[in-house]
């Protein structure tokens, strides 16, 4: 493809604001659309949409496209089982692609001792798989999750998500026995402590509070945790958080369940973001980028701890053979190269993202690992007013501009670009962020 962005029409097109009308008329009005794309093709980190336009992507399909869209090595691995057969459902049968692909998985996961791992078709299908998982293991029914966290929207993760309030209204009651805590949000701690505290005080209400006033620890099944905060705001919890987490956990006899749905598959730069603290979960749950967009969700766990009998779960089409085929040929990727290029393109995003932070003070926070990264929009940054309506504003600005962001949490823009993200795409990111920024800090538009 051309060079990315070079918009030619009005956005949206002609032909895009077509098909958006028919959408309207009979499409679940439930999807949240930030701003009209419509796609016809995409390479690499680039999309053009029906009209022919072109925008640099830096969302990459909720940060799915690990690979880029369409990766040539990819869509052959697709193609390729395709032809051989498309479905037998590896619940009541075998084939080599799902017990390869598990066998993969085992190699890294960072789970210590044998592993095996239950297939699903997405993040909240993984999820529900491992509370249902430590349910069964432990025969204790409560769980923990945190403020501010996503995990899902099916009744189990739903429960365990807290992000948004809209997102649980009118679906109560929820699955009972779910408990939230504070996460260790630095930059704004919940618990009102200073930085260098807030990982202790955060856990001290595990402590304290819940497991004191609200359920008996030997009643706690297991705590679910983001290594990194994703709809939550990109929020990376501060050295020392997980590793307490960790001994909590292991001291009160619980499970310690790692949703890497949206940290995982090689975006933070290791293959799973929790890698980047030590720190080894019982059970771990990931999705999105594990397939390069086919549909495909895990639930990977220690042998012993997944020893549940025939029967006790199960799923029609998870692990599909072509989605296996997908994540065999994703992963071979992410080790030979794509891990690499999200450090090293992050790292030198992130520098960027920082420069610009000083150039404008409608940024209050920088953080996150690799390509995850997430910048915090505040109307004053003593205050932390929170720049809500301006974050919703830049990124319909970015959109018109050719680049596609995402917001994340009340007022945080994410960028989780295609792990084939350049350094040359990167620039061009952050020349139309610094517009787009410095369009709004001056006019308000």
């Amino acid at each position: 493809m051309p060079t990315a962005p070079d918009i030619k029409t009005p956005l949206p097109g002609p032909r895009a604001a077509a098909l958006i009308a028919r959408d309207r008329r009979f499409v679940s009005p439930s999807y949240t659309r930030g701003y009209p794309l419509v796609i016809a093709r995409g390479e690499g980190s680039v999309v053009e949409d029906v009209d022919g336009n072109l925008f640099l992507d830096c969302a990459a399909g909720i940060a799915v496209n690990a690979t880029g869209h369409s990766h040539p090595e990819v869509v052959k691995a697709i193609v390729d089982q395709a032809h051989r057969f498309l479905h037998m459902s590896g619940t009541d049968f075998y084939y080599e692609p799902q017990v390869r692909l598990a066998e993969e998985i085992a190699e890294v996961v960072p789970i210590g001792g044998e592993v095996r791992t239950f297939f699903g078709n997405s993040g909240t299908e993984a999820v529900e798989a491992s509370v249902k998982l430590a349910k069964w293991y432990t025969k204790r029914h409560n769980m923990i999750a945190f403020l501010g966290s996503f995990h899902g929207r099916t009744m189990g993760s739903l429960s365990l998500t807290s992000s948004r309030s809209l997102q649980r209204r009118g679906f109560g009651p929820m699955l009972p026995g779910v408990y939230h805590a504070p996460y260790a949000n630095c930059y704004r701690c919940p618990v009102g402590a200073r930085p260098e505290s807030c990982a202790a005080e955060c856990l001290d209400f595990i402590e304290d509070q819940i497991l004191v006033h609200l359920v008996s620890p030997d009643e706690v099944a297991a705590i679910v945790v983001e290594p990194i905060q994703g709809e939550g705001g990109y929020v990376v919890p501060p050295e020392g958080f997980l590793q307490r987490l960790r001994q909590l956990t292991t001291r009160h006899g619980m499970l310690l369940v790692a949703d890497e749905v949206q940290s995982g598959m090689g975006r933070t730069g290791r293959m799973f973001a929790i890698q980047h603290t030590g720190v080894e979960p019982d059970v771990l749950a990931t999705a999105k980028g594990i397939a390069s967009g086919m549909p495909l969700g895990i639930c990977a766990a220690r042998a012993e701890v997944m020893s549940w009998p025939p029967g006790a779960h199960a799923s029609t089409f998870g692990g599909n053979p072509v989605s296996c085929a997908a994540a065999l040929a994703t992963l071979d990727l992410l080790r030979r190269e794509l891990m690499r290029n999200a450090e090293e393109v992050g790292g030198y995003m992130k520098e960027g993202l920082l420069s610009l932070q000083h150039k404008h003070p409608l940024i209050g926070d920088v953080r996150g690992r690799g390509l995850m990264l997430g910048i915090e929009l505040v109307r004053d940054r003593q205050t932390k007013e929170r720049a809500t309506a301006e974050r919703d504003a830049i990124v319909t600005g970015a959109f018109n501009k050719g680049l596609l962001l995402l917001g994340a949490g009340q007022n945080t823009i994410r960028l989780s670009p295609p792990l084939v993200f350049t350094r040359a795409q990167a620039d061009t990111a952050l020349k139309i962020l610094d517009e787009v920024i410095g369009e709004q800090e001056r006019t308000g538009r």
